[in-house]
């Protein structure tokens, strides 16, 4: 399997990924990458981490492994559209506001997925909160437990198909998306403030997985724009770039287009209108789970020769 050197979209145990984050600089190291980056959902990188006992910082244990690493936030944005997320790189971690977010996301996510799971439970979809979300069963077969606010969606999603009721967890998040009924509007940050956020913050602000996103985007006050015209008011906002390249295969992408004629058009509709384009695998090591056709570091990104023409955006 063709590898890019340089994945800028990854995930760890500190959101819905399923490797530590020494575990993800491990692995990274022996596929040959030159450059990853951890950006897990609504909450702040890991500036450090133990290594045999000892506090390390995370980027210099990467260094030792021949790796740099860009650390990020997946800022899961506005509460009525599904899967707007902007990558944000490059942060000044300590700001206050970006402590605030990631508290005002964790009470959002604590409340939002407990109503959810007595929501499925109600109409039909038995899933017990404590027993098949908070509680798990790891790669080694021990039960382990989450935090409440460290539940992400996906966990959910993950116990419906568990349970079989439905194949994978793609199948699950599409179930709950497109059924009124089940899917539970939790308050997310508005894009643009997420925007602004990051450029407050000193950070680089990516948009991820654009085709992600519905080609036509209905508010309940009426508004509606098509995909285009969405992204052209993130534009006007303040984005800095586009994720090209991702394993739309992989995900819940619901449209016909291969992921290269995604990445062609992207490419061609946006060139000029933000200042680059990325990509990465949106990594979670699903395949400790089990998951069918996992996603793998490094299947979605972009060159090193890229990556050094906007080096200066993510280090």
């Amino acid at each position: 399997m063709y590898r890019y050197d340089c994945d800028l979209h990854c995930h760890t145990v500190r959101s819905d990924g399923n490797d530590t984050p020494q575990e993800f600089i491990d692995k990274a190291a022996e596929c040959g990458m030159k450059v990853v980056a951890i950006t897990d959902h609504d909450i702040e990188p890991p500036i450090y981490i133990s290594v045999d006992n000892k506090k390390i910082s995370t980027v210099d244990y990467a260094a030792s492994k021949g790796i740099e690493l860009v650390l990020g936030y997946e800022f899961s944005c506005d509460t009525y559209v599904d899967d707007v997320h902007i990558l944000g790189y490059k942060l000044d971690w300590n700001n206050p506001l970006v402590k605030e977010e990631v508290e005002r996301e964790k009470e959002s996510k604590i409340n939002a997925y407990r109503d959810l799971c007595k929501l499925l439970t109600e109409n039909g979809i038995s899933i017990d909160y404590e027993k098949d979300v908070l509680q798990y069963v790891d790669e080694d077969g021990s039960i382990k437990y989450r935090k409440k606010e460290d539940v992400q969606r996906k966990h959910i999603f993950e116990a419906i198909a568990k349970k079989g009721y439905t194949s994978t967890w793609q199948e699950a998040k599409l179930l709950v998306r497109d059924n009124p009924k089940l899917n539970i509007k939790r308050r997310k940050i508005d894009p643009f403030d997420a925007i602004k956020l990051i450029k407050d913050c000193g950070g680089t602000a990516v948009l991820a997985h654009p085709f992600l996103i519905d080609e036509i985007i209905k508010y309940p006050d009426g508004r509606s724009y098509t995909r285009d015209e969405y992204i052209n008011r993130l534009i006007e906002h303040g984005l800095d770039g586009i994720e090209a390249r991702y394993t739309y295969s992989k995900t819940s992408y619901k449209g016909n287009l291969s992921r290269e004629e995604i990445e062609n058009y992207v490419n061609e509709h946006y060139k000029g209108k933000v200042k680059f384009f990325t990509g990465g695998s949106d990594y979670h090591d699903d395949e400790k789970k089990g998951v069918k056709n996992p996603r793998y570091i490094g299947e979605a990104g972009i060159s090193y020769e890229e990556f050094n023409k906007i080096r200066e955006y993510f280090i």
